[in-house]
């Protein structure tokens, strides 16, 4: 079994975003745009249709300007109404034949997991990436599945080798900005966060660090296999 994803087009960064208004949100997107992310998950939980899509095409508005992708958690068919760049759903959220009849072919399409089978099962459809957690505990998600914690993504990323399957993982659930060295030297693609930007003093500098900590790892991790 092979999925074929062109890891190029995958960020190795993707903010989530978090908070209880529309402007908290946007708020959040401005300043990560500033600091040079490019792939930004728009995550509204509880809110009224309405209120996402509104959300979701100034969101888009700010993210074209700045080059970036947009992706919406759940909400395919608002995703699919507004022209985002993609969609990510979670384990319980809709099937994933039906999130590409809504999507296409040519929209970015990620799934959680947290186990080689969930990637197994996933690896069936084309699928752009992965989204593997928890690492450790967090309390942004209501219902956490098992953390994984380093060895846990040593031995998925060694499986989905083992089984030929190529998707970008992307590892997630309570990073601290110390942990993204080991966690990229564990073969996962890249680093989704929320709180640990969404909460910073300074969303700006602190998604500047965490672009240069992923930039600095990836840099070492080549000049050691060089």
């Amino acid at each position: 079994m092979e999925n074929t994803s062109n890891y190029s087009d995958v960020a190795r960064l993707h903010f989530i975003t978090q908070g209880d208004t529309p402007d908290e949100h946007l708020r959040q997107i401005e300043d990560v745009l500033a600091a040079g992310v490019r792939w930004v998950q728009l995550r509204m939980k509880k809110q009224p249709l309405t209120v996402v899509e509104e959300t979701a095409r100034r969101a888009l508005e700010m993210t074209r300007s700045a080059g970036a992708c947009l992706i919406l958690n759940d909400y395919v068919e608002v995703a699919a109404r507004t022209g985002a760049d993609g969609v990510h759903v979670g384990k319980e959220d809709m099937p994933l034949a039906e999130v590409f009849e809504h999507m296409g072919k040519t929209a970015f399409v990620g799934a959680t997991a947290n186990t080689f089978e969930d990637i197994q099962a996933h690896a069936r459809h084309p699928l752009s990436y992965v989204g593997l957690g928890p690492y450790r505990f967090t309390r942004t998600k209501e219902k956490l599945s098992p953390v994984l914690g380093l060895e846990g993504y040593r031995q998925i990323v060694q499986q989905m080798k083992t089984a030929g399957i190529q998707l970008p993982v992307i590892a997630i659930g309570g990073i601290r900005l110390d942990d993204i060295p080991a966690l990229l030297q564990t073969g996962v693609w890249g680093i989704a966060l929320s709180s640990l930007i969404a909460h910073a003093p300074d969303r700006k500098a602190q998604a500047r660090r965490v672009l240069d900590a992923i930039e600095a790892a990836l840099l070492r991790s080549s000049n050691h296999s060089s």
